[in-house]
């Protein structure tokens, strides 16, 4: 609920801090005095179109915060967390109007767009009247309206909405994965033409990472034999030819020398060591040499050979742009995707099954929700139809219209529409074309009476619902508003004293001219000032003592409970 609104500078406001408590609540005050101001900045925080001309004279910007109590409402709770604005269950919306620059909106803190504060008003406050946040207006709420009524009749009704949503989203999103089965169909069927040739290319060639590695070694030594041969040849002569002053000799030679020269000295010990192991490992070298050069030999049927299966390699590498290396990786990819393609056909018909079953499945929810909702609308329309009778309508019809959809839709066959008439022998029109706005408050004020125990928006707004109904009707408008006020908050413009006595908190709406400006002040009542306002209310040159007992009387009957 609204637990405190804070204005500065707005319209013939200068700074305001009002706190407000849960119940029924309403304004009064002279006309002229700004009753209405309220409400126009509240739906200035929750997203309204701001103008320049609402800031106060000779000042540069106009602000209001509004503070929430979100406790009890898990909905607004969910939003603010889904969009990273929540606040350990705080809920504080701010606007501002500056002269030179775009208005700016805020919740708890942070800046936001207009939009999220729409989105997020619309969960908080519903406004009735003659200005905007009208919701019942909408056919969106109109339905919602309607099942939550459903609900309170039939305990299935919800899990019959869930189940035709569900079902709906599943068959839409199988829909789409067949229309695009069936679109690719042609291009599928040339694209696995394509993909059998390319796989069976690559599954003849045969090919892996390693194969080519050893490919590459072997047709490298192959292509340098000749070098191998002569390099090999130079470096065994050098070893073990036929000079004496080979490299071996050499070796062995110095190891003897150091060998009489470690009994002089045993620190030459490693060095002899040294020499020892070199001239054996310098014999074994050469002798390895020796039957490497042996056995080298030219096959030219084998480097033909390698030289072929290269050429496959590189040819097939080129054909798909590739280095030779990724051949492998390419032919798993192909593969793969080959046997997806291949799949599609059997998935195909699997889809079609699963399509048939779900609208089948659909079909049976959607009808058991429209009989639902058809028997809720007729009990639905008496009851709003009953209470329109009561606040001044005495020939007014409310009628639910469920028309059927063009087509399918996530809410089942049909859309509701509300529908009335408050003339006699005047066909029924859509609420939205109610021409006056007395009316329209009313039949609002009807509508949101049954659907209390329903709504999910904890503050709901009443702007002069009392226009042109005056008696006994405007105190069944003040207990219709009282009850109302059991699970939500109600705030309350009005010009009746019959509605004003019923309400739990009061408050007085003045407005003082000095010389310089006139401001708008907002502010609650003492239970004497109360009787006077209603005294005042109830009209006349002079307020009698009569009168004032009147009202005296009015105030205690009306907190009182109903007979």
């Amino acid at each position: 609920m609204l637990r405190n609104i804070h204005i500065r500078h707005f319209a013939i406001v200068d700074e305001l801090n009002l706190d407000l408590s849960s119940g029924m609540t309403v304004l009064t005050g002279e006309t002229g005095a700004g009753k209405s101001i309220l409400l126009d900045a509240l739906g200035l925080a929750l997203g309204d179109r701001a103008e320049t001309g609402a800031i106060r004279s000779g000042v540069d910007r106009a602000e209001v915060v509004a503070d929430f109590d979100i406790t009890q409402h898990e909905a607004v709770q969910h939003w603010l967390t889904e969009h990273e604005l929540d606040d350990e269950n705080q809920c504080m919306i701010r606007r501002t109007i500056n002269r030179d620059s775009p208005s700016k909106g805020y919740i708890n803190g942070r800046p936001v767009p207009m939009q999220m504060l729409r989105e997020l008003g619309e969960q908080l406050v519903d406004i009735h009247g003659q200005h905007a946040h009208q919701s019942l207006l909408k056919r969106e709420v109109q339905r919602q309206a309607l099942d939550d009524f459903a609900c309170t009749l039939n305990s299935k009704h919800q899990v019959l909405v869930s189940k035709t949503a569900d079902l709906f989203q599943h068959w839409t999103a199988l829909n789409k994965k067949l229309e695009e089965l069936q679109t690719s169909k042609t291009q599928r069927d040339d694209r696995l033409e394509l993909l059998r040739y390319q796989v069976e290319e690559l599954r003849d060639l045969n090919f892996s990472r390693e194969e080519y590695a050893n490919l590459e070694t072997e047709h490298a030594r192959l292509a340098n034999l000749n070098q191998l041969r002569e390099g090999g040849e130079q470096v065994l002569h050098a070893l073990s030819g036929d000079d004496q002053n080979t490299l071996t000799e050499m070796v062995e030679q110095c190891a003897v020398q150091m060998q009489k020269l470690l009994s002089v000295d045993s620190a030459l010990a490693n060095v002899c060591e040294t020499l020892q192991g070199a001239a054996i490992q310098s014999r074994e070298a050469a002798s390895e040499l020796r039957n490497y050069l042996e056995n080298l030999s030219l096959d030219p049927e084998q480097l033909q050979t390698l030289n072929e299966r290269l050429g496959q390699i590189h040819d097939l590498a080129r054909k798909h742009r590739l280095i030779p290396e990724e051949l492998p990786i390419l032919h798993e990819q192909l593969e793969k995707e080959l046997e997806e393609l291949e799949q599609a056909e059997i998935q195909l018909e699997s889809i079609t099954d699963e399509i048939t079953q779900t609208e089948q499945e659909y079909q049976e929810a959607a009808s058991k929700l429209s009989k639902s909702r058809q028997q809720a609308a007729s009990k639905l329309e008496k009851a709003i139809t009953e209470n329109m009778h009561q606040l001044g309508m005495p020939h007014g019809i409310f009628n639910i219209a469920l028309e059927k959809n063009e087509s399918p839709s996530v809410h089942g066959f049909e859309r509701a529409e509300y529908q009335v008439t408050t003339n006699p022998g005047q066909p029924v029109q859509p609420l939205t074309r109610v021409a006056s706005g007395g009316e329209l408050a009313r039949i609002s004020l009807a509508i949101q009476v049954i659907a209390a125990g329903t709504g999910k928006i904890p503050t709901l707004i009443f702007d002069e619902v009392d226009v042109g109904i005056g008696g006994a009707i405007a105190e069944v408008v003040g207990r219709l508003l009282r009850n109302l006020s059991n699970n939500r908050q109600v705030l309350c413009v009005t010009h009746q004293p019959q509605v004003a006595s019923l309400a739990h908190h009061h408050l007085y709406v003045s407005k003082l001219a000095g010389r310089e400006k006139t401001i708008t002040d907002v502010s609650p009542i003492s239970e004497k000032d109360r009787i006077d306002e209603i005294a005042r209310m109830l009209g006349g040159l002079e307020i009698t003592e009569q009168t004032l007992s009147h009202a005296r009387e009015m105030i205690e009957r009306g907190q009182q409970p109903p007979a």
